[in-house]
């Protein structure tokens, strides 16, 4: 089930929570909208319930417009942050309330809410009582209440942020396989960007009620069109550079940081110009010696370091002042800094992401 948004708008008093959003999320694809709080995102995910109305725009289900018909009638299925479990039901009559709801025949809630409780694993806690589950068990209570009734369209909006950071993987990836198995239209609300790393098909960047970026997790990971999305999306060292030449036969931009110079991969550009680059904390790799003859190399003094295990993150300071963030993986025990030691480090000229100012 495709879902389009056309130019929706939705006002708060003079507050615009959403600013002229268009989207189109295709059939079968987990779309995550993913922000900050008070961003837009779950206003946008109310508005495609019906549970919110636009002030302007329009929502069609493939090519029917469903922004003016009641929420009810929508087809979707909603899972939401508290998961809304009546207490006074166990999980098989939690689980069947839509299907009574909607007054389908007793065999048919049998054998429908048997065969979902199956696919989330909880055909042997049919009986027992929200109070009686852990946490995510009842999240996946609250997810097959929302598949029970055969949604065109998933909405969910930050079901995993009450479960503690252990639960919260599990859980993502069982929300993935059964999305996966189903190939259900699913709408995604967080604002945890690794989880939408991991469990997208598409993620859309929201600030101030607009979409930032749109892509892939990695084209928003690799790519960052702006300094927003590049600071939202994982550690990101931000240098400002200042082209001082330009290499034609390897493409490359010649520019200095604070003094010193850097080359990079990039079109053509006139001198004097200021850029900003982007390069994350594994992109960066620390040399051995002053014998190293890779073009970007660089002096800098360790601040701190932090060892958790698989991969030691070092705060270095360098370009006078500047202070860097760089992450090893898989450090060796005889090589590991500490504070106050010297460090060379270096990286490729095709590494480092071009931002708008």
């Amino acid at each position: 089930m495709q879902v389009l948004i056309k130019e929706i708008t939705k006002k708060y008093g003079s507050l615009k929570a959403i600013d002229r959003v268009s989207l189109s999320i295709e059939g079968g694809e987990f779309f995550t909208l993913l922000g900050p709080s008070g961003c837009g995102k779950t206003t946008l995910l109310r508005v495609i319930a019906g549970f919110a109305v636009p002030d302007g725009g329009e929502v069609y289900f493939e090519k029917q417009r469903i922004d003016p018909i009641p929420p009810h009638k929508r087809e979707t299925g909603m899972v939401f942050q508290n998961y809304a479990l009546f207490p006074h039901m166990n999980v098989f009559d939690n689980v069947a309330y839509g299907l009574r709801a909607r007054k389908m025949g007793k065999e048919g809630i049998q054998s429908r809410v048997i065969e979902i409780l199956r696919n989330v694993h909880l055909e042997n806690l049919a009986h027992r009582f929200p109070n009686q589950l852990s946490g995510g068990q009842q999240q996946r209570v609250a997810l097959a209440r929302a598949l029970v009734i055969r949604p065109k369209v998933l909405l969910m909006d930050e079901p995993l942020s009450n479960l503690d950071a252990r639960l919260r993987v599990s859980m993502r990836e069982e929300i993935r396989r059964i999305q996966k198995k189903l190939g259900i239209t699913t709408v995604y609300v967080t604002h945890d960007q690794e989880e939408a790393m991991a469990i997208s098909d598409r993620i859309a960047i929201f600030n101030a009620g607009q979409v930032q970026q749109i892509g892939t997790p990695s084209e928003i990971y690799f790519q960052p069109k702006s300094r927003f999305v590049a600071e939202f999306t994982g550690i990101s060292n931000l240098l400002n550079i200042t082209v001082s030449g330009y290499d034609r036969e390897r493409s490359l931009i010649e520019a200095e940081i604070n003094g010193e110079p850097i080359r990079i991969k990039g079109a053509d550009t006139s001198p004097g110009n200021d850029l900003m680059i982007l390069l994350r904390p594994e992109w960066i790799k620390i040399a051995r010696s002053e014998a190293d003859t890779r073009i970007n190399l660089f002096r800098g003094k360790v601040v701190s370091s932090t060892f958790t295990g698989s991969m030691v993150k070092y705060q270095i300071e360098a370009f006078r002042n500047h202070l860097l963030t760089i992450e090893v993986q898989d450090p060796h025990e005889d090589e590991l800094k500490m504070a106050g030691d010297p460090m060379l480090f270096w990286f490729k000229a095709d590494r480092p992401v071009i931002l708008e100012r």
